[in-house]
């Protein structure tokens, strides 16, 4: 088919097929929410009450030196955050979101018990320091010891590949998006959603870490254990009123068919206009329509129709080779993620100065004095981060009642400001056929985030001295001194890239977006723990 017959072709309605096969869909909504509900709260219980203590394990059961403590522990964070990456691909590829969900949580839940065993079993960690021993002179681990613990790391790490790309997605959808009470269950959704991950954080913070600080190691890893298992006892009980939305290809794939038909039609004169590209009818009703763009105009080259160019009909006019061809919907789907990555990396210097909270902080309260009046009760170290969470609870109602509203009457606009959280911007702004992937953005700021921030620990160590082993004799203070001239520097990026964003831009017809957020109900997770 040539070039006009396939701007001919673009005018011809279509989709009913798929329309049909949509509306087969049985949605549960909230039958199916305990289950949904119940499995995530249990797995934030179980990952976060066993995550959020480990540098106190590693340094007072496993003798670690602090440096080396905080390095594995950043290698660990940043490897967990930088699996859902390849979780999101395999899910939205090949296996789907339960399937990915299902497997993950299994991995969660042997990751944690391996772990626990390595503090009940005696063989499995050093034997404790004598009472007349230095620090410096307590036995380390053995390889073998090592081994177990970095097994359990590297079943966590799985677990977290699995999850934390999908289950937010996976949540909603449950709800049919085509109806008014479909979307108001997945805004409910998201308000459960990041309650209870407050009350996990909250939980895991304070019981938790206690059980592990004050009672038994063994104990306060086993009841996270437990909990996990509750989370895949769940989550398996609901399957039969899940629905299970099928894998549709990697997008990734997609992106990269734009790049390359780009590339070889770089020597292309650039159209004219827009309706000289190739833009055949939008057939789903599941993926917005978003409208043509004028930036990155050399990408446009990848939808030119040229006489190499073959068209093959069908429902709708369709590229012979996508590798040559590409319609502007996939265009347009690359430039959002070309708007999208600069203000995604302005996040990882935040994310590295975030780290702070579960290493040399936490070293710094160890070596302080935690007991509360005469009671002889101590605060354990790795419930210092509480105080973290409970400013953000107490700012949360007072941006939301006052500083809104100021700045409403200001700007005119409902929401206040245009700036949004991270996760609603990677969900939100993303192509509807990459949210797994879009879930998985955050987690990737914060991976490499975390092995910045190991290779930054290990050389300021190394040519300062500043992060001694007694951090009395160390100089904390210019450490945290350089992180916060980062993050200055970082301010200043952001700012010109929040300036040159633009946000997505969806056309009147063809297709419906599957969800509407405001920053009320999908604002980001509070930051209160960087593994």
């Amino acid at each position: 088919m040539d070039a006009a017959a396939a701007m001919e072709k673009q005018q011809q309605p279509g989709g009913e097929e798929e329309e049909e096969v949509i509306s087969s869909v049985r949605y549960r909504g909230w039958k199916s929410m305990p289950y949904v509900i119940g499995n995530e709260t249990f797995e934030k219980l179980g990952t976060i009450g066993t995550t959020a203590n480990l540098l106190v394990y590693l340094t007072t059961v496993y003798h670690l030196p602090s440096v080396r403590a905080a390095t594995l522990l950043n290698f660990f964070s940043g490897t967990t955050n930088l699996a859902p990456l390849l979780g999101a691909f395999l899910s939205d590829t090949f296996l789907g979101r339960y399937t990915t969900i299902a497997a993950a949580s299994l991995a969660s839940c042997l990751g944690m018990l391996v772990l626990t065993l390595t503090a009940a079993i005696p063989s499995l960690h050093p034997p404790p320091c004598t009472a007349s021993s230095s620090s410096s002179s307590c036995q380390g681990p053995t390889h073998g010891q090592l081994a177990a613990l970095l097994a359990a790391f590297a079943f966590l790490v799985v677990g977290a590949g699995g999850i934390r790309p999908c289950n937010l997605a996976f949540g909603a959808d449950q709800f049919d998006p085509r109806t008014d009470s479909g979307r108001r269950g997945i805004a409910s959704f998201f308000n459960w959603y990041y309650f209870t991950f407050t009350v996990a954080m909250m939980l895991s913070a304070t019981l938790i870490i206690y059980l592990q600080s004050n009672v038994s190691w063994a104990i306060g890893l086993a009841v996270p254990a437990a909990l996990m298992a509750i989370s895949c006892a769940l989550f398996f009980m609901g399957t039969r009123l899940y629905v299970r939305v099928r894998p549709e290809g990697s997008p990734f794939t997609s992106f990269a068919r734009v790049i390359v038909a780009a590339v070889r039609k770089r020597r292309v004169p650039a159209p004219a206009s827009a309706d000289d590209l190739f833009d055949p009818p939008h057939q789903s009703k599941l993926v917005a329509k978003i409208k043509h763009t004028d930036q990155f105009r050399w990408l446009d080259k990848a939808a030119v129709v040229t006489a190499e160019d073959a068209v093959v009909d069908g429902m709708s006019a369709a590229a012979a080779n996508p590798w040559r061809l590409c319609t502007v919907q996939q265009v347009e789907e690359v430039n959002l993620l070309a708007w999208i990555i600069p203000v995604w990396s302005s996040s990882i210097v935040y994310y590295v100065m975030l780290t702070q909270l579960g290493t040399y902080t936490v070293f710094q309260v160890m070596q302080s004095d935690r007991r509360v009046g005469r009671s002889g009760f101590e605060v354990p170290a790795g419930s210092m981060v509480v105080f973290n969470m409970v400013a953000l609870t107490a700012w949360l109602p007072v941006y939301d009642r006052a500083v809104v509203p100021a700045l409403r009457r200001v700007t005119g606009r409902e929401e206040g400001i245009t700036a949004i959280g991270l996760n609603e911007l990677c969900y939100k702004e993303s192509p509807e056929s990459m949210r797994s992937v879009a879930g998985a953005l955050s987690p990737l700021a914060l991976a490499v985030a975390s092995y910045a921030s190991g290779a930054m620990v290990t050389a300021v160590e190394r040519a300062t001295g500043w992060l001694a082993q007694d951090i009395d004799k160390g100089r904390v203070d210019l450490f945290y001194l350089v992180v916060g001239a980062m993050s200055a520097a970082n301010l200043a990026y952001f700012v010109v890239c929040a300036l040159w964003y633009r946000s997505k831009n969806i056309a009147d017809h063809g297709g419906v977006e599957l969800l509407q957020t405001s920053s009320k109900h999908n604002a980001d997770a509070p930051p209160a723990m960087a593994v």
